[in-house]
């Protein structure tokens, strides 16, 4: 019996009490947005420290401005200069409950549940984002550690306390432990399968640009029975603005908006139109029938690959019950620009501030929020050798092949690893697309957190190998 082998059956004798470990740790609210349950996240990242020490790592709880920082090192008694040094990140703060009412049970009460489809289910808040995730981690360690003494390679657990709420002392933290904390690379359990059978490494994240705008046209608001026809509508402005950003096609006009991207690689197209990814399903889960991106990409490739531009609010004028009769001082815009490899998020936010003005006719300014701004995008490169061990050990516990999927939202930490600390993240997660993550009644299928654990364990050893 191998390494591996020993450390997977004590994972499959252990589950039911891996299953209360995880259940004690979703008990604690852990709610870090609201400073009422600072002593919360307090205690839960005490109880991480008590569980990581207990195993034989150099456990310690930082304190920062907001929530603390949980560091844990491990060194095998046999480490050499040569023996690899991997860094696991997670998060134990959760998001708030509200509202209430939508949960089937209280949300910080864990249990079991059947689910429509048959399948057991993790019921609670943070049962999959990420407390359920990161305990995949120190499960699979545990295993490792009980059936041969050690782990096969270094290992750094950074868990945060404020990714729910934007992380704002994780990059000072980052900074202040460089040397602590750089490694080889970085492992990031907070990202989801393919499907239920199927393994995914996440190789693609897209960057973000946010901004919000202002046009102003008359000093005050009018009366549109004295003024209307005469006075320029600022909401008439901003509609017109709002109608250029995109042609015929989807494709965003801004100029340069598309400088530095890319073509798909043709194999990461083939690969992807091999997922069997129903485009109807996807739109129509929402009430859609038709993909109104760039024409000619498919589905998945404008929601992982490709840049976009989107309102995300607009408002001016009278918006209360019924009617006032009145042309706006202001109009106001909230838009965000996911980005793509190749792009500048600070280049973007220029061209489109410039695209804006020249949209503005004669008694009417555009100002631009001082906040406006956001981060780049990540591409990991998928051929390398640590991705390659990863996807391997994973397809070995699935018995399938690992996807490589882009994922059409941003993930800032893993930037932050990129830009602070030199090196590149391995996003493997077993989170599923119906986990509820955010909304009431989240969940975490029993298999994903079992499947999971084992994971780690064959990807741990093939690390050391």
């Amino acid at each position: 019996m191998t390494m591996t082998d020993r450390a997977l059956a004590a994972v499959d004798e252990g589950l039911e009490k891996s299953l209360d470990r995880l259940f004690d740790f979703i008990r604690i609210p852990s709610i870090s947005t609201d400073k009422a349950y600072k002593p919360e996240c307090e205690r839960a990242a005490q109880w991480l420290v008590r569980e990581l020490s207990g195993l034989g790592f150099k456990a310690t709880a930082h304190d920062t401005p907001g929530m603390p920082m949980v560091v844990a090192h491990y060194t095998p008694a046999t480490a050499t200069a040569k023996t690899p040094h991997y860094l696991f990140y997670g998060h134990y703060d959760v998001q708030p409950v509200d509202p209430l009412d939508l949960w089937d049970a209280p949300p910080f009460a864990p249990g079991i549940k059947t689910g429509k489809n048959g399948v057991k289910q993790i019921h609670g808040r943070g049962a999959a984002d990420d407390k359920g995730q990161l305990m995949t981690f120190v499960e699979a360690a545990r295993a490792l550690i009980a059936t041969t003494g050690t782990l096969p390679v270094k290992a750094t657990f950074l868990i945060e306390g404020e990714e729910e709420s934007g992380s704002p002392s994780l990059v000072p933290f980052l900074a202040a432990h460089v040397q602590e904390l750089s490694c080889a690379a970085a492992f990031v359990c907070d990202t989801n399968m393919w499907d239920a059978k199927t393994p995914a490494i996440t190789t693609r994240l897209r960057g973000l640009v946010h901004d919000e705008f202002t046009i102003t046209g008359p000093k005050v608001d009018l009366h549109s029975g004295s003024y209307g026809g005469a006075a320029i509508n600022p909401i008439r402005v901003l509609t017109k603005l709002v109608a250029a950003l995109h042609d015929k096609s989807g494709k965003v006009t801004i100029p340069g908006f598309y400088e530095g991207v890319a073509p798909l690689p043709a194999a990461t197209k083939k690969q992807w139109q091999k997922l069997k990814f129903s485009e109807k399903k996807f739109l129509g889960d929402v009430g859609l029938k038709f993909p109104a991106g760039e024409a000619g990409k498919s589905v998945l490739e404008q929601v992982w690959a490709r840049p976009t531009a989107e309102m995300n609010g607009m408002w001016g004028g009278y918006t209360g019950v019924g009617t006032k009769t009145v042309i706006p001082s202001q109009a106001h815009g909230k838009i965000t620009f996911r980005l793509v490899s190749g792009q500048k998020p600070e280049k973007i936010l220029r061209a489109f501030r410039a695209f804006a003005r020249k949209q503005m006719p004669k008694d009417c300014t555009i100002s631009f929020s001082p906040h406006g701004g956001g981060a780049p995008a990540s591409e990991i490169p998928a051929n390398s050798a640590v991705v390659a061990k990863t996807a391997a050990a994973l397809k070995a516990e699935f018995r399938r092949d690992t996807v490589m999927m882009g994922c059409g939202g941003s993930i800032p930490i893993v930037r932050y690893f990129k830009d602070v600390l030199g090196m590149d993240s391995i996003l493997a997660g077993f989170g599923l697309a119906d986990d509820a993550i955010h909304s009431p009644n989240e969940k975490y299928d029993v298999a994903s957190f079992h499947h999971g654990i084992r994971s780690w364990v064959r990807i741990m050893t093939a690390l050391g190998e």
